[in-house]
Order: structure tokens, then sequence, then C-alpha cells
């Protein structure tokens, strides 16, 4: 069976491979189409592509978007959609807004409690255009300040946001409606996690769920890397009732998420069928 992956972070968010690198695994896995869906950024894509199209490997386009939702965030995939258009370039310039404003003044922040960080220190670990918090991850990282990433996040960058009123996103109407207009798919990642519906009952998540897709949300994550057999009939039924389209990946970090390998998940525990990847294509 061809394989794919259709959730996998790069360097230009939190992941240890670069856009090329991902590219070359995926052809080392034998994968028959691939993606990035870096956080909140689309500046992987067009180097991704390249190297795909050298490889022969279906790409498409891809960004994991926050969403805020009632009273928690979610994780919204968007998938295929065109980064030229001009509804998606409204939605991005929000985006980008909303993760490089006052980036000065959390590393301020975080330097006060005691860390040795300075803006000079972290302008190395930019990326791509403005400074934005990955970059800020990416030296914290770098000193090794934890193990852990999501450490990182949540006794220092998150508390910094917070502190600072940054932690605001987009909602979901507006980006199931820009992706739409770009000719894409939304997905939801995740659902069973904190940045998801965890912690609702099953009926309480089919509600949300069952309102997200009338605000435009197009499918779920049929499967993904520590999904529970529960989880998974969940998914399963949610994408069957609700005509939901299936999408699903490893949530690959390389080295910043240790044991979840491109593709195949934790020991070999995902097979994401082609099928997807075409459905996708199809919809439009």
């Amino acid at each position: 069976m061809k394989c794919i992956d259709l959730h996998v972070h790069s360097t230009m968010s939190d992941g240890s491979f670069s856009p090329k690198q991902i590219v070359a695994l995926a052809k080392e896995r034998d994968l028959a189409a691939i993606t990035l869906t870096d956080h909140d950024t689309i500046d992987g894509l067009n180097i991704a592509a390249q190297a795909a199209q050298k490889e022969h490997i279906d790409f498409i386009n891809g960004m994991e978007i926050s969403v805020d939702y009632e009273d928690r965030k979610l994780h919204i995939v968007a998938l295929g959609f065109d980064p030229e258009h001009s509804e998606f370039k409204k939605l991005y310039q929000k985006i980008r807004y909303n993760k490089e404003n006052k980036m000065e003044k959390v590393i301020d922040i975080i330097q006060a409690r005691g860390v040795d960080i300075s803006l000079e220190k972290v302008k190395p670990f930019i990326k791509a255009g403005n400074l934005e918090r990955y970059a800020i991850m990416r030296y914290l990282v770098s000193i090794k300040l934890y193990d852990n990433i999501q450490d990182i996040w949540d006794n220092y960058l998150n508390p910094a946001v917070d502190e600072l009123g940054l932690n605001k996103n987009v909602n979901m109407a507006e980006v199931a409606s820009a992706i739409t207009a770009a000719g894409g798919v939304t997905s939801l990642a995740h659902f069973h996690k904190l940045i998801g519906l965890k912690g609702k009952s099953r009926q309480e998540q089919e509600d949300t769920i069952a309102k997200l897709h009338k605000m435009g949300l197009d499918g779920m994550e049929k499967y993904y890397t520590n999904y529970s057999d529960d989880d998974k009939k969940f998914a399963a039924a949610m994408i069957e009732k609700y005509n939901l389209l299936s999408t699903g990946g490893s949530d690959f970090h390389g080295g910043n998420r240790v044991g979840v390998e491109l593709g195949t998940g934790c020991k070999n525990n995902l097979q994401i069928p082609y099928a997807f990847y075409e459905d996708i294509i199809n919809k439009n």
C-alpha cells in the first residue's frame, strides 16, 4: 500500500529536520505523498515542494493553525490551499501578526526570570521573516534549558505570552472561509489532546465537532501517532456520521519529539493510505 504523512513539522517551526531533510527522509521511507504543516507558518513550503518534485514525491501545501474556540485552543491542519490567494493572504497576515507582535518583550520577561537570553542571541535562530515565538523556542532548545520542548513552552514562553496578553488566535469561521476560498481543506488535529477536546465527554466532543463542521470544518485526523483504540473508533465514527474528510499524520518533529517517526508514528503504528491525499486533491 502506498502511504503518506499529512502532519509534519520542520525547522521552520518546532521540528529538528529542515524541509529538504524531511523530503529526503520521506524518500527513504518510500512515502508517496508528504506535506509540511509547520505551526502558523508557510515559510518552508516552496523549498519542500521543489525537493519533493525532484524526488517524485507528491506534495501538498500545509500549515497547522492555532484556533481559538470557546474556552480552549484547537489545532486545525490546513491542506491543499493556494498561498497566493487573496483571502489566504489576509488570514496569514493576521496569524503572523499574532505570532510576531511584542516578541522583544517576551524575551525581556524570560530574561528577567534568570535565563541567559537576549534579542542578539535569539536573532541567529530566526529562520525567515521577523522575530517570532519559534525563534525564541529554538534558542532555548540550543542552551538545553529542558530536555522536553513542552517544558519550555509551559514554563517560559506561554507564561510570557499570557502576561503580555498575546495569547490570541484566529477563529474557526475565518480560517474555514479563507482556506476554502484558497482551494484547501481544514482538518481537526489530535482531537484527544489538551490542545483539542481533551477533558470533554464523548458526547461533548461530538457536539463540538458537529458545530465546527457547521462552521466549515472539512475533516479530522482519522489516524494519529498516539490515538488509543477508543480514539480511533470515535474518530472513524465522527468522520462517517458527519461525512468528513479523513486525514492523518505522525506529527513528526524529528529529535524534538523522540520516538515519533515520519510516516510510521510510534513503533510502526501508522499506515496512512494514499487515498486520503487523493480525496483532498479531488475535493475541489
